[in-house]
């Protein structure tokens, strides 16, 4: 009876889905950068660069796509899609977007939220009793915290107090939904670092798992390695959020994202799996020579700039669709597709007809949420708030941008700005991993300098 109930209930939806749907997609309308406020000839100092840095190796091909106003302005590919074979990147090139992912799967869960699903301070332990009475591992609890790979700074940090391996205790209180999407639920990675508690990630196997309720319940077998709500600390919980949002849906986490995201939104080249028709798109993926970012060690950097063809393990899954739907950095997209998904945050939640998010939703997941909560990562000037990077002071930062932007980015050098009071969204698309350069910030001081008419108020 219930299931009967649930398959009436997705129909219904379904229904109405299609029924949101414009018959015809609207493309986001291209338009003149001066009447945009923007200079064409200082938007050209992009692609020199970038074309610089194809002709230096510093990378192999990349893409970069600038709105504002709801209308692109700039939108350039660079370089190869793949060296090897000698074909150039085309402007619909697919890449792996990797951390990319984690807003997406923050606007999923808060489109359950809006639906009453859950509260924010929720214990995750009311829907995912795997995760109940969890432990913190002692010989980590009052380590430094690392950095993200694909924030700011380097990943690394204090390994703990050696001599507490082994130990645990009881946390003050247990991780909420929103130490979910703010990344301090007191969990790792188990990739960047090398504390016991990475170790401990790696010998349960959590990333070997084939689906999310698998790693997520040999997740809850391993001790914390912060107390909750103590430090902001990047981490496997966008993983965990894709858990949640099957527990919440009923449906498989990839189903959810496809009928209720990337449909409504017309985003047809994202996805966890590439199709056999759409492979001669997929960018070839590189890594500077010395490296290494596999999911059996910590991942290693070196000082070399040479880049060669990355080993082909780490695209296989993308090819084979035989891992998880990894809510934290699984998806495939395209700079098109992507910018669709910013145009519908930047409107308030609402694109072509379809709204996905309440405007006040919005406002909630790009503000901070941290306040003094520690993290190595942290600059004066950056917060995070639920799925999002957020810049409070840019002056106390120092580098060009606005108050109020917020953005994230990829393993592989890829990022996105948001920045509402410019009305302004910049995608800047790479695929070299582990990456090393900072040719992501360079696109973002670059496409800040071409504008010329600014809306902040001095």
């Amino acid at each position: 009876m219930r299931q009967a109930q649930s398959l009436l209930k997705r129909a219904a939806l379904a229904s109405t889905l299609l029924l949101a749907i414009p018959s015809i997609a609207e493309e986001i309308p291209t338009g003149a950068p001066d009447q945009a406020g923007m200079s064409a000839e200082r938007l050209q100092r992009i692609t020199e660069h970038m074309n610089d840095a194809v002709a230096q190796g510093t990378m192999v091909g990349g893409q970069g796509m600038i709105a504002r106003d709801g209308r692109v302005v700039y939108n350039q590919a660079y370089g190869q899609l793949d060296r090897e074979k000698g074909v150039s990147m085309p402007e619909d090139a697919i890449y792996r977007i990797y951390s990319m992912t984690k807003p997406i799967t923050a606007v999923a869960l808060m489109m359950l939220y809006e639906e009453g699903r859950f509260h924010l301070n929720d214990p995750l332990a009311m829907y995912l009793p795997e995760l109940a009475n969890l432990k913190v591992a002692a010989s980590t609890a009052n380590a430094t915290a690392a950095g993200a790979s694909d924030g700011t700074t380097s990943t690394g940090g204090d390994a703990g107090d050696a001599s507490k391996e082994g130990e645990v205790f009881s946390p003050a209180r247990q991780p909420t939904v929103r130490d979910l999407l703010r990344h301090t639920a007191g969990m790792t990675y188990g990739l960047f670092g090398n504390t016991e508690v990475d170790k401990l990630y790696r010998e349960a196997e959590i990333w070997a798992a084939t689906d999310i309720k698998t790693f997520v319940e040999r997740l809850g077998t391993v001790p914390l390695q912060y107390e909750p709500g103590t430090r902001w600390h990047y981490s496997v919980a966008v993983d965990v959020q894709g858990r949640l949002v099957e527990v919440l849906s009923g449906q498989s986490f990839g189903e959810f994202l496809q009928e209720r995201i990337f449909e409504p939104l017309d985003m047809p080249d994202t996805s966890f799996v590439l199709p056999t028709d759409k492979l001669d798109r997929l960018a070839q993926l590189y890594s500077p020579e010395g490296t290494s970012a596999g999911r059996d060690d910590p991942w290693q950097r070196s000082a070399s700039t040479t880049l060669v063809v990355a080993d082909a393990s780490l695209s296989s899954g993308y090819l084979k669709g035989d891992r998880f739907e990894s809510g934290g950095g699984g998806l495939l997209s395209t700079s098109r597709d992507y910018m669709r998904f910013c145009q519908m945050l930047i409107q308030g939640g609402e694109l072509d007809g379809v709204r996905l998010l309440s405007p006040k939703t919005i406002k909630l997941m790009s503000r901070d949420h941290l306040g003094d909560i520690p993290g190595l990562w942290r600059a004066r000037g950056d917060g995070f708030g639920l799925g999002f990077a957020v810049s409070l002071d840019r002056g106390a930062i120092g580098e060009i941008g606005t108050d109020g932007t917020y953005s994230w980015g990829g393993a592989a050098g890829t990022r996105f700005w948001i920045d509402p009071k410019e009305n302004m969204v910049g995608i800047f698309m790479v695929q070299s991993i582990p990456h090393q350069t900072r040719l992501r910030n360079e696109f973002m001081q670059l496409m800040y300098q071409a504008v010329t008419t600014s809306y902040v108020e001095k």
